[in-house]
């Protein structure tokens, strides 16, 4: 049961005396906003919420320059849940970190980090935070640029700061939300597990100059992207668009465009329970679409395995890379998959991996690994490596090979195939050789999310079913 706070009762609750009512047994609504029961987040008892509760966030024209710590303890039936409430043309309310205050009487560390974090702090005290939701919010200015006022004064932010900092919990789940113009967009560490990004937008994050920092980067057990879209990092950020060294990743149904790499996918250095984890060696990448810009840094689309050195910790498993739309607009050579070692397998299947220029400007694999491809529509003339010391393995059939794979529209970003496609039927089974099956049920929605996938038949190769005229994807 939800019960509403209204009048003086709720500028009490929001105040201190949220101290003295820890253990509630209903769980609560605050509505922070114009003409609400509290003016901003800054009312808000951040440090007392408990499973059940609600923070509303309304939307007003100007942004709220307010930054904070969430530690509770929710459930999977009553999660505690921040959701933004959008204005009348459907904006979604701004979270602000540059100059933001953090009210009190909240004590955590790592303020400099983040403009929200989850788990780390003394006031409220972090206990294993569970079941947290973040939705419908626009955060942006976590930026060594920037300045905040924190318990410590006025403090400038970390160069590894981020809209969103997870530094401990389980359970968490971020959606519908834009994060831009941080160092990092996203940022989870080795103490969360099930962490959950769901129909964000991320963009314009990075650090001038830097390869260090991205528009996502996380290590978590247990880390699913669905239904996002990644654009371009800020002007001169050289960072990777996706970034994660977690077990259990499940990336699917995304829009990825631009980034240093779409996607690198290394090794959990900082965390023995990560690289224990049974899921450690199994990462599955699937219905997205991934965009290669003309000018976006490293020709390579995906890296699997490690980069910090010691192979002992690399992933050193097998990437199932499934029924995606890669598209390469480089003039120049561009790279399918650079797998670090050949103790590293990609299963290359049910693609369209299609390249703007010749067929021979498209490699499948950079120096080492073994890679499965079968199934996938390809640009004809396709060759194993562009490298000479080539020390992999390509083993190919029964793929579909061309110039076109005949999209609907390409030049405008609307890659469903058309009504003439060799891509329109000719998917391959979703049973994986472990054992695993894979299910498609949705494709990525613009401008972010995701619409049913519709089945008439057998799969389409790709990350789209072909649909009438007039259904863009982008």
């Amino acid at each position: 049961m939800l019960r509403t706070l209204t009048g003086t009762r709720a500028r009490i609750a929001a105040g201190f005396l949220a101290l003295l009512l820890p253990q509630t047994a209903d769980a609560l609504e605050y509505h922070a906003g114009p003409g609400q029961q509290l003016e901003s987040p800054f009312e808000v008892p951040w440090h007392a919420l408990q499973a059940g509760d609600v923070v509303f966030i309304h939307w007003r024209e100007q942004a709220y320059r307010y930054k904070w710590v969430m530690a509770g303890r929710g459930t999977a039936e009553q999660p505690i849940i921040v959701r933004g409430v959008p204005g009348p043309e459907g904006q979604l309310p701004r979270i602000d970190g540059e100059q933001a205050v953090t009210p009190p009487p909240l004590n955590f560390w790592s303020e400099e980090r983040a403009v929200i974090k989850i788990g780390g702090a003394r006031i409220p005290e972090a206990d294993d935070p569970a079941h947290i939701v973040i939705e419908n919010l626009e955060i942006r200015g976590a930026h060594p640029d920037y300045w905040f006022f924190g318990r410590g004064g006025l403090q400038t932010y970390s160069d590894a700061a981020s809209a969103i900092y997870v530094e401990s919990g389980s359970h968490i789940t971020i959606r519908n939300c834009v994060l831009r113009n941080c160092a990092n967009g996203f940022f989870s560490a080795h103490e969360s597990s099930e962490v959950l990004l769901e129909g964000c937008e991320l963009r314009n994050n990075g650090v001038r100059g830097s390869i260090s920092q991205h528009n996502s980067y996380t290590a978590s057990r247990g880390m699913t992207y669905q239904f996002n879209r990644f654009e371009s990092l800020g002007a001169g950020c050289l960072g990777n668009n996706l970034k994660d060294r977690s077990a259990g990743l499940v990336v699917r149904y995304n829009w990825i465009e631009g980034g240093n790499r779409q996607l690198d996918l290394v090794e959990g250095d900082d965390s023995e329970a990560i690289r224990r984890d049974p899921r450690y060696r199994r990462t599955f990448v699937y219905g997205n679409v991934l965009i290669e810009p003309e000018d976006a840094g490293n020709n390579q689309i995906v890296h699997y395995g490690g980069d910090n050195g010691d192979e002992s910790l690399y992933r050193k498993g097998t990437l199932y890379l499934l029924h995606n739309t890669v598209v390469s607009q480089r003039s120049g050579p561009t790279t399918l998959v650079r797998l670090s070692t050949n103790d590293e397998t990609a299963v290359i299947s049910g693609n369209i991996l299609y390249s703007t220029a010749a067929g021979a400007r498209l490699a499948i694999l950079d120096e080492s690994g073994k890679a499965q491809l079968a199934r996938n529509w390809i640009h004809r003339g396709w060759v194993n490596s562009h490298e000479d010391a080539f020390q992999g393995r390509v083993d190919a059939h029964d793929n579909l090979e061309g110039e076109s794979p005949a999209l609907t529209d390409a030049g405008q970003f609307d890659f469903r195939p058309a009504p003439d496609s060799p891509c329109i039927d000719a998917g391959p089974s979703l049973k994986l050789a472990d054992g695993y099956e894979l299910s498609l049920e949705w494709e990525f929605a613009a401008p972010r999310g995701a619409r049913r996938r519709t089945i008439d038949g057998p799969l389409d190769l790709g990350a789209f079913e072909s649909r009438p005229a007039g259904t863009s994807t982008r």
